[in-house]
This record gives structure tokens, sequence and C-alpha cells, in this order.
């Protein structure tokens, strides 16, 4: 019963992390700005380190299943 928030919870961070990172990567590769008005290099840092906040965070919910 209790391992069903989890899974969703793990899920929903696997998911919203990985498709950050994504859109990071594709618009850093493109030469694009990944916010507007704010320094690129800083925009794409911060990004990257949410994504991996999400991932690692879907990561321990899955650990706890």
């Amino acid at each position: 019963m209790e391992s069903g928030p989890a899974v969703f919870a793990g899920l929903v961070f696997a998911l919203f992390g990985g498709g950050l990172l994504l859109w990071t990567v594709v618009r850093v590769r493109h030469r694009e700005p990944v916010a507007q008005g704010v320094n690129p290099v800083a925009s794409a840092t911060l990004a990257g380190l949410a994504a991996i906040a999400a991932l690692l965070l879907g990561t321990w919910c899955f650990l706890h299943v």
C-alpha cells in the first residue's frame, strides 16, 4: 500500500529530471539560450543541477519502495 506514492513520486521526478536534462543539452548544443536574459553559462548550469537533483530524488524514491 505504501509503495504506490513512492513509485508515483519517483516516476514524476525521473521524468521531469530526464526531460529537463535532455532539453538543456539540446539547447546548449544548438547554442540557444536556456533562459532569456540570463548568463548562458549560469542558466545551463542551474538547469543541469536541477535536473540532476530531480533524477537523484527519483532514484531515492525508487530505492525506498
